[in-house]
């Protein structure tokens, strides 16, 4: 069942994969039930995570009840325990909202939540990231997770972030990112989708942000933490909500 899981994943569009997996999940934490591994997020259990991946998949990571990542989860866990996200009324703006997150945040009595993109079936609104249709400073929070690594004009892209961001208010923008790399690595010459799926990871990767991406929100005007919350849970806590260690949240103020 895992490699038909992986087939799938290759080779379907992402919005119909949204589809499909609201009829796929009950099977799969069927299957793979057990108490072994945990997702943080609904709590449930399972003897093995799912692999995910399309280049290089990786095993036993994503959860087979919310289809959470490794990200997600380390997210998840980072907002219940460090933050207020979940008590205090708050504004907030989700790009591309993941599906792990999505009905959850949604009922969320204290959250005005607002998602965005261009394609997700998810979305509320229908936009494009370098060009908002929302005025200026009109959110408290905003998640923008693995979502500049597609956009060409990125530096467009931080700058509409920083213009619908409050003063006061935060937002986590997450990124693949190869920290063992200083400077961000894009070559637009690379235009075969095989060749670009080697190079980024995914054929639709414009780059690889190296550890130079908190510098680059900072030149916007951001002020960045680069928290590496793996650091702070115990082992064999990683281990069992399958987290990836050493990960860095980009934690970004205005």
């Amino acid at each position: 069942m895992k490699k038909i899981f992986q087939f799938i994943l290759r080779l379907c569009p992402r919005p119909l994969l949204i589809r499909l997996s609201y009829l796929a999940r009950p099977v799969l934490g069927l299957f793979l039930k057990g108490k072994r591994y945990e997702d943080p997020i609904d709590g449930k259990t399972f003897r093995t995570f799912l692999p995910y991946g399309y280049e290089k998949p990786r095993e036993n990571v994503l959860s087979p009840s919310t289809f959470s990542l490794e990200r997600h989860r380390l997210l998840w866990v980072y907002l219940k325990r460090e933050t207020d996200f979940f008590k205090t009324r708050h504004k907030v703006l989700h790009f591309a909202p993941e599906q792990a997150f999505y009905k959850r945040f949604r009922k969320q009595g204290n959250l005005e939540y607002t998602t965005t993109d261009l394609l997700s079936p998810l979305a509320d609104v229908k936009a494009d990231i370098c060009n908002l249709p929302f005025k200026d400073q009109s959110f408290d929070i905003i998640l923008c997770n693995h979502v500049l690594e597609h956009i060409p004009d990125d530096t467009k892209a931080m700058e509409e972030l920083y213009r619908v961001l409050k003063k006061g208010g935060w937002g986590i923008f997450q990124v693949p990112q190869d920290l063992k790399r200083e400077q961000t690595f894009q070559d637009d010459a690379i235009t075969d989708k095989k060749e670009r799926a080697r190079i980024f990871g995914q054929y639709d990767h414009v780059r690889i942000y190296g550890r130079d991406y908190f510098d680059k929100l900072r030149s916007i005007g951001f002020t960045v933490e680069e928290v590496d919350y793996t650091a702070a849970l115990e082992p064999e806590e990683i281990d069992r909500f399958r987290l990836a260690p050493g990960e860095i949240i980009p934690l970004v103020s205005r």
